[in-house]
């Protein structure tokens, strides 16, 4: 797991609300702080200030170093890294060197004219890299911690393969997921028609394949419900994870053709940045238990 915190939302009690995560595998967790230049460089031109960045290297460590005595103690392997650069191209290098199988990160808030960059770097995120990234939100609304963000996600399908592909991503966390909440968002377009049949035709179809991805995550003894929404994809995604008391919400995205995803549209950049619930992006490509 790469652990990306800035100092900003995500500190060691977010960390150890991922703890539940040892039960299926992931023992190592590598921290990185990125200092960006602009923060170490002296106004007015002046140049570079290097006492800035030893600064801020320090201060890092210290905070590392604390947080790495007690995942020791926990029986955690522990790596970290602390570097001057572009926060994405860092991300991006540091996840391929290490091999990770996670990318955790902040939602880092700006004022509402930079909030379409904000989400573009998410969106760029995903389209380069082929591991799975979450927008860990571990303070709820009511200012408790969100301990166990994996305990009942909601998974987000719209029957594409990259949606399948996030199927397989959340099998290989048996004994960590207690339920999933399978959900399917149809557009209020296919339900204009005049037919009753028609409409009850596309009703039971989406029902018969949430009810399929159900039965595969109790085969491998994970509980699970299906819900059928209609409208505003964002709106509902978020609507049934409050009604179903989701933990995180998870979706597919592909990288490849962001226009055409559900997930890496407007969608993606408003549950990413704007949801109150963790957000969990497997991308077309991750390795999943099943492939």
């Amino acid at each position: 797991m790469l652990f990306v915190t800035q100092f900003e939302e995500l500190w060691f009690d977010a960390l150890e609300s991922l703890m539940d995560l040892r039960k299926a595998g992931f023992n190592h967790v590598v921290f990185l702080h990125i200092i960006e230049r602009d923060k170490v460089a002296m106004r007015r031109g002046k140049g570079y200030l290097k006492d800035e960045e030893v600064r801020l290297r320090e201060m890092a460590n210290v905070r590392f170093i604390d947080w790495a005595e007690n995942l020791f103690e926990q029986g955690m392997e522990v790596g970290a890294y602390i570097v001057v650069g572009n926060v994405l191209p860092k991300i991006i290098s540091t996840a391929k060197e290490e091999g990770v199988d996670l990318i955790v990160t902040g939602r880092h808030r700006r004022p509402k004219l930079e909030e379409l960059y904000a989400g573009s770097e998410t969106l760029e995120l995903l389209s380069r890299t082929s591991t799975p990234v979450l927008i860990h939100k571990y303070m709820l609304p009511s200012g408790k911690i969100n301990e166990k963000p994996f305990e009942r996600p909601l998974l987000a399908l719209d029957w594409s393969d990259a949606s399948e592909n996030a199927v397989k991503y959340l099998l290989g966390f048996a004994g960590v997921i207690k339920k999933v909440v399978a959900i399917h968002v149809a557009s209020e377009k296919l339900f204009k028609s005049d037919s009753s049949m028609e409409i009850q035709a596309i009703r039971k179809d989406n029902r018969q394949k949430l009810d399929a991805v159900c039965d595969r995550f109790r085969d491998v003894g994970i509980d699970a419900e299906s819900h059928l929404y209609v409208g505003a994809t964002c709106e509902q995604i978020e609507k049934a994870a409050q009604e179903r008391e989701a933990t995180m919400i998870v979706g597919g995205t592909t990288g490849s053709k962001p226009l055409k995803e559900i997930f890496l549209g407007s969608t993606a950049r408003k549950l990413a940045e704007r949801s109150s619930f963790p957000t969990l992006l497997i991308p077309a490509t991750a390795k999943s238990e099943e492939s």
